[in-house]
Parts: structure tokens; sequence; C-alpha cells
């Protein structure tokens, strides 16, 4: 089976949809018009790329990679990849290993001194970062942000 990674396009959001609701199956589906539309932002963010792993025609992976630029470290950016998913029927067979070596692309051709990454909390998952030469160097942490509910920054 070839396996191809590409930068995604529009026609790929039915399959990154599929996708992201085997990542999270406990979302609820956006309608297509949101979608749409978050699909046009996402696009046109400068430095951010979504990576889809294609297999016989079909995508079957992907990863979000952001460029962050940075004031730290001589001002070298920071590369962050958000929703790695592979299809679960297409799992260890190197598809994972070709978009993380895509992303890792991604950041030395924008300069990124570091590709970092949060992971969940699942022994295979960690197994399968370790294996792309990731090391986990930091606790992560998270707070979520309550639906509906809107803070105010200082401008």
């Amino acid at each position: 089976m070839k396996i191809t990674v590409r930068s995604a396009v529009e026609t790929d959001l039915p399959s990154l949809l599929t996708l992201y609701s085997e990542l999270n199956p406990d979302d609820a589906p956006l309608s297509q018009e949101s979608a749409d539309a978050i699909w046009a932002s996402i696009s046109g963010q400068q430095g951010r790329t979504v990576l889809v792993a294609e297999a016989d025609g079909a995508v079957v992976g992907t990863a979000d990679c952001m460029v962050l630029p940075n004031l730290t470290r001589g001002g070298r950016s920071i590369l962050f990849v958000e929703n790695v998913v592979v299809a679960g029927s297409c799992q260890r067979q190197g598809m994972g290993q070709q978009l993380m070596e895509a992303a890792m692309h991604l950041g030395e051709s924008a300069g990124c001194y570091k590709v970092q990454l949060l992971a969940a909390d699942d022994e295979y998952v960690h197994t399968f970062y370790e294996s792309c030469g990731f090391k986990p160097l930091a606790q992560g942490f998270r707070r979520y942000i309550a639906q509906g509910r809107r803070s105010s920054v200082p401008a």
C-alpha cells in the first residue's frame, strides 16, 4: 500500500470530519455550514497546515500543525501538533509515523526549534510518540472552558 502525506485541501473536509469523529466520538457532529466556515478560517491561517495521510487514494490519517512565532530561542518558532488521528482500520501500518515525520519537516522548514504536542493518557499513544523520537520531558496542564462561557481579556 502506497502512503502519501500532503497538505489537506477543502475537498478533504468530509474525510477529516470522519477521522475526528474517531478521535472524539462523544462530540456532536458539526453542521456542514459550520464545518465549511471553520475550514475557511483554518485554511486561511498563516503557519497552519493540516496534514493528511492518504492510502490508495483515501484519506486515513491527519495531523494539525501550527507554527507559533516566538520571542525566545533566538526568535525561532515552535511547531505545535494537535488532533493526530489514524483511522482504526489503518493503524500500525506506518501512517502515523509518516505524519509525524512530515510534521518534523514542516518544523524544520519553518526554522522551529522544537515540535511539541500533548498526548492522551494512554500507554499505546505514549509508546507511539516515543517511537517517533518524542520524549516526555514536561508535564502538561489544561483547563477546559465551559461551553458558552466567555472571558474578558484585557486588550
